[in-house]
């Protein structure tokens, strides 16, 4: 059980490193909590800074793919330990849902995050590389015809656990498949305010502007 909790709160504090926040204070010195929507995540932060918005979306990424890598590597201390094999995918679960929970609710901020798009994307692509592709090409069609970061994401995010089921993509453990569901339904929630912006017809499209970092 100590492995269980280690790994959660592991992956947890790994998720919840804020850098769109810090790379917006660093470089611009301002709270990029204060523009914008105020969201932590690189679709906010590109609005004022392209380049510091795509290394947002990579570091989200890589902390979220660092997480269930973490988490297998406890599976497999949690395996030696118990003298069988390691419950890798149980860890790896765990991990993936606690690192976009960290995303979206890091301590540092006082639980005000980001929607966990980008963390999902690595922890995806720690878990099902094969449906992330399909995901992020469906993501980039709806983007690219309408415009509407929040509705790539929010219809991929809802698809990702239709198609792990379809492609045979979650290494037939339930946990797996639970854990894709968990995530989905987070980011769902996280993008309520867009829902209901979309369906007002008063959603922000996609537009970037050529700025310095």
């Amino acid at each position: 059980m100590s492995f269980y909790i280690a790994t959660a709160v592991l992956a947890y504090l790994l998720g919840s490193i804020p850098f769109g926040y810090i790379l917006v204070r660093a470089f611009r010195g301002q709270d990029i909590r204060d523009s914008g929507s105020g969201n932590i995540g690189a679709t906010n932060v590109a609005r004022s800074s392209p380049a510091l918005g795509a290394l947002t979306l990579l570091l989200d990424a890589v902390k979220g793919l660092l997480a269930v890598t973490a988490g297998s590597l406890l599976a497999a201390s949690a395996g030696r330990a118990a003298g069988t094999p390691p419950p890798l995918y149980a860890f790896a679960a765990l991990a993936a849902v606690c690192a976009v929970v960290g995303h979206m609710f890091p301590v540092w901020l006082k639980f005000r995050g980001g929607k966990g798009v980008a963390t999902s994307v690595g922890v995806f692509l720690a878990l099902a590389p094969k449906t992330l592709l399909l995901a992020l090409a469906l993501f980039v069609a709806l983007v690219a015809a309408f415009r509407y970061v929040s509705l790539g994401s929010i219809l991929a995010a809802a698809a990702f656990p239709l198609l792990a089921y379809a492609l045979h993509d979650y290494h037939s453990f339930p946990a797996i498949l639970a854990a894709m569901c968990a995530i989905a339904a987070l980011i769902v929630i996280k993008h309520r305010e867009n829902i209901r912006r979309l369906l007002a017809g008063t959603e922000n499209r996609l537009v970037l502007k050529r700025t310095r970092v």
